[in-house]
């Protein structure tokens, strides 16, 4: 049986939840099952949801469901599951077999999205996208700059030189000249799109973000 490290969170009727009970130990993955639509729920190492359509009747799990970044799997016997955005989709009845393959897929798309993305203050780093985003503000950018953006995330302050050699890996003792004219044009770059001054911060201790 496959180590069971990551948890789902499965909420439905009586039946439903019933039926998840009985065929836990098949799983490939462990379930938080909630009984109770008005039972609170914590998310807390949480990779995904299992939702029975008859939750989606509730207006406090709708909202609940639509808020969350969280990858979603609905079960359901009616033709259309209104009112929910960015699910994926199984008809009932199912085997145990179709569900471990669904939530397998879906917590490697949401461990490759989150690796994808990066939160800086009220900014959104999207390497796959190449922008970095504020609201419905967005920046297109290069790849150096994405990595500049992301090593200057992770120190506190590092040096020109240690910048050059870690991005563009050139000697510690070569020229810091692309380095600056780097720093120069991003700083340019968010001042012009969101009027930020303070985005990367300098000092003689060298450069953070």
């Amino acid at each position: 049986m496959t180590d069971k490290k990551n948890t789902i969170l499965a909420f439905g009727n009586k039946e439903f939840n019933n039926s998840l009970i009985e065929i836990q130990e098949y799983l490939s993955f462990n379930l938080k099952i909630i009984d109770n639509l008005k039972d609170d729920i914590s998310l807390e190492n949480i990779q995904g949801m299992i939702i029975h359509e008859d939750a989606l009747k509730d207006n406090k799990f709708k909202d609940l469901i639509n808020n969350q970044s969280l990858n979603k799997i609905v079960l359901h016997n009616s033709k259309k599951v209104k009112g929910v955005e960015n699910i994926e989709k199984l008809n009932l009845p199912v085997s145990f077999d179709q569900i471990n393959k669904i939530v397998a897929n879906n917590i490697v798309k949401r461990k490759f999205k989150k690796n994808s993305s990066l939160e800086i203050d009220n900014y959104k780093l999207d390497k796959n996208l190449r922008q970095l985003i504020k609201g419905t503000v967005n920046l297109e950018l290069t790849e150096k700059e994405i990595e500049l953006i992301e090593l200057l995330k992770n120190k506190s302050f590092i040096k020109k030189k240690e910048i050059l050699s870690t991005i563009w890996k050139y000697s510690a003792d070569a020229d810091t000249h692309t380095v600056e004219t780097h720093i120069y044009r991003l700083r340019k770059k968010i001042k012009d799109i969101f009027k930020d001054e303070k985005f990367i911060k300098s000092s003689k201790k060298g450069y953070t973000i």
